[in-house]
């Protein structure tokens, strides 16, 4: 959250004033998102999201059984805060700045956890029969995703690529069966041009393309990160020996992340933007051995204190996600501009003469955010769906 909210403090910004150092080229592109595959930092950013999601799972399920909620009254609590995932997704891809209608779009991180999260839900339970269910229901998405692109017709030569947002000049475009992975040319694209035209689009344009290559159908792979989370989270509710869960999860996340770059390298290259199989047990390797270090860092050593400002956001995390997009960071960055001009020509935000006002800015504006977050947390406000 801290880094989404920040733009990752602004640091790919900052370090691309500095074209001859090697070292800005390392954080130019880990604070970027990679252009289709590959991995970055920033890239990680919501496979933790939807990691945690799915180990928050068991004991938000345990929480629940122990008031006595029954299943249906679950069921209920899980089909509404879906749909209210869903519907704030779109509200925040709805700015009134470049879109002037409602944006009925599903990609975006929220959308993506809402349309998966009953799903995962089905998923949820104690006892060694939900645990292999949850595992084969993952290799069984993984498997049926992979041969839903496998086996779709790909496009002939005649294929029009920039009708769909994609020079091919410059693009990477993959050839021979990794074309199956290519953008805004898989079923996921030709499922959205059908699907999304459902809804009224801006202007009266037909939907053809997503720029980024984001597409709805990303839910179903991504609800492998989830599953994993929710594994994950499974073990960790059980009485097995601290030491012992951690060394499961630095084994499993080393073996996923072999995996996910083996499968990358012969059977699906690794894409984000489309959620390949391949990204989707690479990503949850990274998620597991970073879990892995907080849990070793906390629950092992008992270093908790260093955590306290984490833990704000993480108390408020959807507050935090929905103040970051709705423009609330540039409207603290020129309230605090305007301030600062008026006390000084020169000032760390000027980037007309501080080569690292972007970091400062951000810097500013993500703490005003824990600010807020602070505060209601001394109020005990806490803003769950």
């Amino acid at each position: 959250m801290l880094a989404m909210a920040s733009g990752g403090l602004q640091l790919a910004d900052v370090a691309s004033r500095f074209p001859d150092s090697k070292v800005a080229r390392f954080i130019e592109y880990q604070g970027s998102h990679v252009e289709w595959a590959g991995c970055a930092a920033w890239d990680l950013i919501q496979p933790s999201f939807m990691f945690m999601v799915g180990v928050a799972l068991p004991y938000s399920y345990a929480s629940r059984e122990g008031r006595g909620q029954t299943r249906l009254r679950g069921w209920l609590h899980v089909l509404w805060r879906s749909l209210a995932l869903v519907m704030l997704g779109i509200f925040l891809r709805s700015d009134g700045r470049t879109i002037t209608m409602t944006n009925f779009t599903f990609e975006d991180v929220l959308t993506q956890i809402g349309l998966g999260y009953p799903f995962l839900y089905l998923l949820a339970g104690e006892g060694w029969r939900k645990q292999v269910i949850a595992g084969l229901a993952l290799v069984g998405v993984l498997a049926g995703y992979w041969a839903l692109f496998a086996y779709w017709t790909l496009p002939g030569p005649e294929f029009d690529w920039r009708a769909v947002g994609v020079d091919p000049e410059s693009f990477p475009l993959y050839e021979g069966f990794k074309a199956h992975w290519n953008k805004n040319a898989n079923p996921a694209a030709y499922f959205d041009q059908r699907f999304l035209n459902w809804f009224p689009r801006p202007e009266g344009k037909p939907f053809v393309f997503n720029g980024g290559g984001y597409q709805t159908l990303s839910f179903i792979p991504s609800l492998v990160t989830m599953i994993a989370g929710l594994l994950t989270g499974n073990l960790l509710r059980t009485p097995l020996n601290k030491w012992w869960k951690l060394a499961i999860m630095v084994a499993a996340g080393l073996a996923a992340l072999g995996l996910g770059w083996y499968a990358g390298e012969t059977i699906c290259p690794v894409v984000k933007r489309i959620w390949t199989p391949s990204w989707a047990v690479f990503s949850a390797g990274w998620t597991l051995l970073l879990l892995s270090l907080f849990y070793t860092l906390i629950d092992l050593t008992g270093w908790k204190r260093w955590a306290f400002p984490l833990v704000m956001v993480g108390m408020n995390s959807i507050a935090t996600y929905v103040m970051a997009e709705t423009g609330i960071p540039g409207w603290i960055l020129r309230t605090i501009r305007t301030h600062m001009a008026a006390l000084t020509d020169s000032h760390p935000f000027d980037v007309k003469t501080n080569r690292f006002a972007h970091f400062w800015a951000a810097l500013a504006v993500i703490l005003v955010i824990w600010l807020v977050d602070y505060w209601m947390y001394r109020k005990k406000i806490f803003i769950r769906v």
